[in-house]
This record gives structure tokens, sequence and C-alpha cells, in this order.
């Protein structure tokens, strides 16, 4: 058997068991996926994979693991929580890197050295942190957008500090050269991102239109990765720029064209299979054999990583006058380390700024932070709650202070969406002086109605059947529930309403009749069917037409009859 094959049939296979067990025990996958390089790395017994092969693969996981990046990035996302995104995410990088320099400063670096480490340290795993809020049911809150914005942040950031190390930091560039490399480079990046972002979302997006109009889903998927891995290459070749930039730019293009959902589900899971390989690979680097040599600079990194970075997001978080319980959550979540980290720490490794031993450190550290974190992150809410209720401390649910003044009143209902169904009834019950709260996750919308500054509307950025939401839009003194869209998951929307307030008069517009017999089984719910209505409404007419008295009752038992 090749070295190829044996490499990735043995990596990806003890990488699948160990991710399954990780994963059945409600871990992070990614910790399967070290300790599985590990086992096949060439400084532990039995299976060993060839580790160059396995590092060709782990290009690739890189560049598709930024394409993936890139996919998912949004401008808009970020403009939402610019504040706390922007302005924490770079207070949190150049405070912690400033103290990282310090304490590796110790151990003879150079101040340079320590502050990129620092850097390297300090940003945190997209793939975990966003792992992490889902099982918790928090990615589509304010808290998790928040997060995920401050994640997006650091991703910014690090793709410079990618594009800039080589710059400063290789021998070719020293001396008088070291200016003019730099403003080549600069002017190399922005040629780069004019031609990716302007150019390539008028040719990208029709080569894919060509490509989805045969219908063959495998044309399709090659072309996505023909893009990612063609524009990568070529950002390296033609502009000098890092294949990690490359593959972002193609991403975001992509993801900001008509095929971002498409290239989501059919591309990227042939990227989540290299990125497991990136993984295994870096697992493989690690040695047990210089642990105890080590063990300064693992305490170092450690107590970086789980306590001084966690810290001070909190104070900035509390700085930036957001909720405690918001900044707890950030906080925690930020606490582990994962692929930024370890892409950095091997380009410092290869320009020999900071020695072999730091990728033992940081991958020791990182397998112990993601099992850590998961788990740590579960037991947030109860060890407030607890604290709460003992006195020692006041934790606060509200998002909007000007939201929680309008929910201590009786008088206000909250909806559930606002397309056509949602905003009519605004409309009305503001006629009526009734304040109106709406939840909703499109980023758009939600920016409109902010913008429009009608009085007594009012609008959240959320997930309905979220605990933290619904308290925000003050469930527990609502006088009615609407979920005026057919889209919504009103199953799991409802449970969560009733065990807020179980005195809240609920309404459902539901698509079909079938859906909405279902829900007429619940006897406090109102529900309403867009296709008995529609056959009521022509109905009243036809019996109209005819002349037909006492439309009405027959209308009620048609109604009854349908449902």
């Amino acid at each position: 058997m090749s070295h190829l094959l044996f490499t990735l049939v043995s990596g990806l296979s003890i990488a699948l068991i160990l991710g399954f067990i990780v994963q059945k025990i409600k871990l992070s996958p990614i910790v399967g996926y070290l300790i599985a390089g590990i086992l096949v790395s060439p400084y532990s017994p039995g299976v060993v994979a060839d580790i160059n092969i396995t590092r060709e693969f782990a290009e690739i996981g890189i560049i598709l693991l930024m394409f993936g990046v890139g996919l998912h990035f949004k401008l808009t996302d970020l403009i939402a929580v610019k504040k706390i995104a922007v302005y924490g995410a770079s207070l949190q990088i150049i405070i912690g890197s400033v103290i990282t320099a310090c304490f590796v400063h110790f151990l003879g670096w150079s101040w340079s050295a320590g502050l990129i480490f620092g850097f390297s340290i300090v940003v945190s795993s997209t793939v975990v942190l966003t792992r992490v809020l889902g099982d918790n049911r928090l990615l589509h809150t304010p808290t998790g957008h928040a997060a995920i914005g401050w994640l997006i942040m650091e991703d910014l950031l690090t793709i410079i500090v990618l594009v800039l190390v080589p710059i400063f930091f290789d021998k070719n560039n020293a001396g008088g050269n070291l200016f003019w490399t730099f403003s080549v480079t600069i002017l190399k990046l922005i040629f780069l991102i004019i031609f990716a972002l302007v150019v390539g979302q008028k040719v990208i997006p029709i080569i894919l239109r060509y490509i989805a109009k045969t219908g063959n889903r495998e044309l399709f998927t090659l072309a996505v990765l023909v893009i990612a891995l063609g524009i990568a290459v070529g950002a390296a070749e033609l502009f000098g720029a890092s294949m990690a930039l490359g593959a972002f730019l193609a991403g975001m293009v992509v993801g900001q064209s008509d095929f971002s959902a498409r290239a989501t589900s059919e591309a990227l899971p042939i990227s989540d299979v290299f990125a497991v390989l990136f993984f295994v690979s870096v697992g493989m680097l690690f040695d047990i054999t210089t642990f105890v040599s080590s063990w300064k600079l693992i305490l170092i990194v450690f107590g970086i990583v789980v306590l001084v970075n966690p810290v001070i997001a909190t104070f900035i978080v509390l700085f930036l006058k957001e909720p405690f319980k918001k900044a707890i959550h950030i906080a925690v979540a930020l606490g582990q380390i994962g692929e930024f980290t370890f892409i950095l720490v091997s380009l410092l490794i290869s320009y020999n700024l900071i020695p072999q031993e730091v990728y033992n450190a940081v991958i020791f550290v990182s397998i112990v932070t993601i099992t850590l974190n998961a788990v740590i992150y579960r037991y947030i809410d109860p060890a407030l709650r607890f604290l709460q209720k003992k006195g020692i401390l006041k934790t606060n649910y509200t998002i909007d202070d000007e939201i929680e003044e309008i929910t201590k009143e009786v008088r206000h209902v909250i909806i559930v969406g606002y397309g056509p169904v949602g905003r009519t009834i605004a409309n009305i019950l503001l006629k009526e002086k009734i304040n109106v709260i709406i939840l909703e996750l499109n980023i758009d919308t939600v920016r409109k109605i902010k913008k429009s500054k009608i009085e007594g509307l009012y609008v959240i950025h959320g997930d309905a059947s979220q605990r933290e939401i619904l308290i925000s839009a003050g469930i527990k003194t609502a006088e009615a529930f609407v979920i005026s869209t057919p889209v919504a998951p009103a199953k799991d929307i409802i449970e969560m309403v009733k065990s807020l307030n179980s005195r809240v008069k609920i309404l459902i517009n539901t698509n079909y009749l079938e859906h909405a017999k279902n829900f007429r089984k619940d006897p406090d719910l109102v529900v309403c069917s867009e296709e008995g209505s529609v056959a009521l409404a022509l109905s009243r007419i036809i019996l109209k037409t005819f002349g037909t008295t006492s439309i009405e009752e027959e209308m009620t038992k048609i109604y009854e009859e349908l449902i």
C-alpha cells in the first residue's frame, strides 16, 4: 500500500473513531482529531503515518478552512455588533499579547517574538465557539451574535498578521529592502482584494451560474473547489500573498453570491475532511518526550488562555456597558484555542521566531482547553443563578434599556417575524397605542425597523425559541404572543413561551390546514391557517354573490369543520 493511501486511511479512520467517542461524551470532535494525530505520530508506538504527506493534506485543509470562514463572513453581521466585536476583540488581542510577551520574556524570548506568539494564543477557535454556542442554544441570541462577531474580528486581524509576518521576518527583506518590500506587498494585496472582490464578484457568479444550469451536482462541487484552490494558489504565485488570504477572499465572493447556501451544503463537507487532516497533522507534531522540559511554557500558555484571556474579555465587555451575564458568556466562550493558533504558530516556527517545543505546549493546552470549555460553559447559567439566589450577584438579561422599560408595562405584544403578516398586525396594534416588540432573525430587517424609529415599535435580533431572547422581549408581562411566520419552529417556541408565562395568549399563523389541526389540539392556542383563510375569504364572496343569509354563522361552521 502506498504511503499516501495508508496515511489517508489510517489518519481519517482513527480520527473518525476518536471524534465519535468524544462527541458521545459531549466534547468537541477537534479533541479526538488531535489525539488521533498523536497516536499516528512518529513519537508514539503503533501505527505511524507519513508526516510529510499529512502536512500536504493539511495545507489543503487550511485553504478550505479559510474558504469556509470567508463563505460565512458577512460584513452586515460584523456591523450589527461592531461596538462590542471591533473594540472588544482589538483590545483583548492587544492586552493579551502584551501580557504574554512579558511572561515569555523571562524565558529569554525577544519582545517581537513574544508579542506575535501572544497574538497567536489569544485568538480563539471559531469552530469550537460555534459548536459550544450551538450546543447551549445560544448561537442565535444577542450574546451569540456578539461572540461570533468578536471571532470574525479576530479572524480578520489574524489574516493581516499572516500577511505581515513574512514581510518583516523574511531574511531576504532585511535592511533597506524592508520598506520597499512592505510597500510592494501592500500594493499587491490591494490589487488582490480589488481583483477578488470586484472582478471576482462579476466573473465567479457567472461561472457558477453556467455550471448550475447543467444540473450536475458533481460539476458544481468541483467548480467551487477549483475556485477556492485556484484563487488561493493564484494569490500566492501572482500577488505574493498567503494562500489563506486568497482562500478567504474566494469564500467571501462566493458567500455574497446567490450560490452561498449551495456551496455551503455541497462543497464544504469536502473541506471538513481536509480540515480533519489539518488537526491530525498538528497532533502528529506533539512529542510527549519533551513534555517535561516544556512545563513552564505549558503553564504560561494555559494561564493566558484559561484565566487571563477570559478576565480581559469580561472587563472589556463590562467597560462597553454590556450586561454582566453577556460578559461572562463571551469570556468563557473565548477560553480556548484552535485552528488559527496552529496556523500562526507553525508560521512563526518556520521563520525560527519561536522554538519547535512551542508546538507541544500549544497542542497540549488546546486539547485541555477545548475539552474544559465545553464542560464549563454548561454550568455558567446554573452558577450565575446560584450566586444570584444567594444575593452575591445580580445578573441582567436585558439587551436594550428602552425595551426593558417597555416590558415593565402590561400592554405589550410580542410578534415573531416581521413579514407581511407580522407587519400588518404590528401596524394595527400600534394604531391602538399598544407597544409591539418584534423578534426577528434577519439582520437587515432589524436594522430597517430600528432606522424607522416608529413610536411603540421595538425589535430584538434573535431566535424566539431561546429563553434569553424571550425574557429580553418581556415575555413574563406580555399580553399576547404571535408567531406570524409559518417557517418559525413553532413547537419549540410554544414550549419555551409556556414555561416562562403560562397566562399569555399565543396565536399562530401556519401555512397548512394539517398543521393547524395538530396545533388546535392544544386548547390554549389560537391557530390560523393560510389555506383556511383563503378558502373562507373566497367562500364568503361566493355566498354573497348568491345572496345567502347568515353568512357569518356559515363561515364559523365551515371554519370549525376545516380545522
